[in-house]
């Protein structure tokens, strides 16, 4: 436990802290509602307002044959979190050690690290080894320690039911980049370095941008989707495809983009996308001809589609 003491001392306000502890992957529109409602209650009560993100996500050390797919990158949910305007964000590696801790340990934990005076807890929150840390059972411990706890009693729901990072990864795998963009409350983006691939998007007149992502990023559906890149500080219309290029028999998901307007060399360059709207499923062309004419057609859907945003 000494490593996570000095993990979480380095990002120790000064001054005694509220905060709310999760994975926060995503930190979409419930988990900002959960965060606005501690900052609220740490102003109220003169205190800091900090969270404490969980990385890797607990499922990965409890359960480690299940795969997790991420929504953003550690420092893409800190980078977002530090956004909320909260004082403090700080992540705790979740490590087997810390998931043994009981629920007494873990608050002890925080408590002596971050000057923890009060909890705020979602309805489904639970701390400590079996997840015997109840809302019941911290407020007892918060009573020997001396803080305050409060939960939650419902999570922000929208028209079509709870907001989760779970219904974000089921609208997510059926490309409905609308939906998914309603619950985050921005739209989901992949962001990483240019690398070089197999350059065929040169060949043919459509140049594209092959972001390097990481297996555990959560993609979507595969397809062409209309799309946003930024570069240097500026915007660019975009298409965007996601998948295995059935065309060219690879087996490897890339995601490739082409800027539309663009000049210049991306090579090195981190680029983020914005995934706007999905075009069409992926597909696998009898040549490169064929191919090409799509691709035509893609890039024009794309130019209506920001033509009419304009309008």
């Amino acid at each position: 436990m000494l490593l996570s003491r000095e993990e979480l001392s380095r990002y120790a306000p000064g001054r005694p802290v509220a905060i709310t502890v999760g994975v926060f992957d995503g930190v979409h529109l419930g988990h900002r509602h959960l965060i606005d409602a501690l900052k609220q209650r740490a102003a109220e009560r003169g205190l800091a307002s900090g969270v404490v993100t969980l990385h890797p996500d607990p499922i990965q050390v409890l359960r480690p044959e299940t795969r997790v797919a991420y929504l953003t990158s550690l420092e893409e949910r800190i980078e977002l979190l530090r956004q909320t305007g909260v004082d403090m964000v700080a992540p705790l590696t979740f490590t087997s050690e810390v998931a043994e801790l009981s629920a007494f340990q873990f608050l002890e934990l925080l408590h002596g690290t971050l000057g923890l005076k009060f909890i705020l807890m979602g309805p489904d929150h639970a701390f400590g080894r079996g997840r015997e840390g109840t809302p019941a059972r911290v407020a007892e411990i918060g009573q020997e320690l001396g803080f305050d706890v409060e939960v939650l009693p419902q999570p922000l729901a929208g028209t079509s039911g709870a907001v989760s990072a779970t219904a974000i990864r089921r609208a997510l795998s059926e490309g409905d980049m609308e939906f998914v963009a309603q619950l985050l409350g921005r739209p989901y983006a992949l962001r990483g370095p240019v690398v070089r691939g197999a350059e065929r998007g040169r060949l043919i007149g459509f140049p594209t941008a092959n972001i390097a992502v990481t297996p555990d990023r959560a993609l979507p559906a595969y397809g062409v989707y209309i799309s946003r890149a930024h570069v240097g500080g500026r915007s660019y219309a975009s298409a965007t495809n996601i998948g295995i290029k059935p065309t060219f028999d690879e087996q490897r998901p890339s995601v490739e983009t082409y800027l539309l307007d663009f000049e210049g060399d991306l090579y090195g360059r981190d680029l983020r996308i914005e995934l706007l709207r999905r075009v069409r499923a992926e597909m696998k062309f009898a040549g490169v001809d064929a191919l090409k004419e799509q691709i035509a057609r893609d890039v024009e859907a794309t130019r209506a589609y920001f033509a009419e945003r304009d309008a």
